[in-house]
């Protein structure tokens, strides 16, 4: 056996060998001091976004406003006009806003049958009178040979009942002439007093029966306002209040009316509305008929700030709303008072003052001292 071979198998046996688990320990242990060297750098901290915000200024007013209305200044008497009997419109005189005196033509018919009827009435009246003339004549020349006992009484009575018969008839006739006449002035339309045509509703060959509107004439010395109001407003106007009521045509001009003349009972079967009548004194010529008007109710309440209902708080039985500090653009709570709330609107009378910024959309989202950003 070499020596030397031995020797060197003794010195491979003796070299320390290293454990595969040695290893993986040794690993793990760089990975988690990796790791928390990761964790020691500092994190750069964003400050969280402002959040948009829509509010409003609060305002302070001491009047309650209704409206304004839109409606039109109207003639309080106004009439239709048409004929009073059946016919062919042949001519019609006047249009939309000509201005027409007492007896003036407005149409006229076709009056060829009333000629007709006029003449053969006055026929008859001719042929009564005749008659009533022969029967006066016989009757004077009977009641003589009656007191001379020539002539019977009984004959004598049938003359007198002759001459009553003509006399009769005669007034029939006249008067058959009169109402021949008068369907001959009913061909002429003629107005009935001074005023502005307003409307026409018939043109001329057309054929209208007895009643029939052809023109509209308004009496333009008194006129009035006349507007369409929610039926419950029309409720409050029929009773007794406190409601000034400003008429105004334009920034320039602006009238009060005196009283509410009347108002219409039924509701409008589309807008649900009622039809109000303003009586107004003494309104300046710029009020012309037809011309579009606004009006407004107004009365004095005790100071109070309108905000839309979105903008109020409920919490533990209390009103809040959130008012925006202009300098740190941050937000905190104030307890409000209300004095009248709707739907849509509210009237605070106290907890806030004017010039304050409100919010009034998201107020169940915010927290006191939030920053916000008020759009411009």
């Amino acid at each position: 056996m070499n020596v030397f071979s031995f020797a060197g198998e003794e010195k491979r046996k003796r070299a320390p060998v290293r454990s595969p688990c040695r290893l993986s320990w040794l690993s793990a242990l760089a990975m988690v001091s990796m790791l928390g060297a990761c964790r020691d750098e500092p994190q750069d901290a964003t400050p969280p976004p402002l959040r948009p915000v829509l509010s409003t200024i609060a305002v302070v007013r001491t009047e309650d406003t209704l409206g304004p209305f839109a409606g039109t200044i109207e003639a309080r008497y106004r009439t239709d006009f048409g004929f009073r009997i059946f016919g062919r419109m042949v001519a019609r005189f006047v249009d939309v806003g000509d201005v027409v005196k007492k007896g003036d033509d407005l149409a006229a018919l076709d009056p060829a049958t009333e000629v007709l009827s006029v003449r053969s009435a006055q026929a008859s009246v001719v042929g009564a009178e005749a008659q009533a003339a022969n029967a006066q004549a016989e009757e004077s020349r009977q009641r003589e040979l009656v007191g001379r006992n020539i002539t019977p009484q009984a004959q004598f009575d049938l003359v007198l009942k002759s001459r009553d018969t003509a006399h009769a008839n005669l007034i029939r006739a006249q008067a058959m002439l009169r109402k021949a006449q008068d369907a001959l002035a009913f061909t002429q339309l003629k107005a009935d007093f001074d005023g502005v045509v307003t409307g026409r509703h018939a043109s001329p060959g057309q054929v209208v029966t007895a009643g029939q509107k052809v023109v509209t004439i308004a009496r333009p010395e008194i006129r009035e306002a006349v507007i369409a109001v929610p039926s419950g407003l029309g409720d409050i106007l029929g009773s007794k209040n406190d409601l000034d009521m400003l008429v105004t045509l334009d920034d320039a001009i602006t009238i009060k009316a005196s009283r509410v003349r009347g108002i219409d009972p039924d509701l409008d079967p589309t807008t649900r509305t009622r039809i109000v009548f303003l009586t107004l004194d003494d309104p300046p010529s710029a009020f012309r008929l037809g011309i579009t008007i606004s009006v407004k109710f107004t009365r004095p309440v005790s100071p109070r700030i309108d905000l839309p209902a979105t903008a109020l708080l409920d919490k533990d039985g209390k009103i809040f709303v959130w008012v925006v500090d202009p300098a740190s653009s941050t937000v905190a709570q104030r307890e409000v008072e209300i004095a009248e709330r709707t739907d849509a609107r509210v009237a605070v009378s106290g907890g806030i003052a004017a010039g304050q910024r409100i919010v009034t959309v998201g107020v169940h989202s915010l927290t006191p001292g939030q920053k916000v950003k008020v759009p411009q």
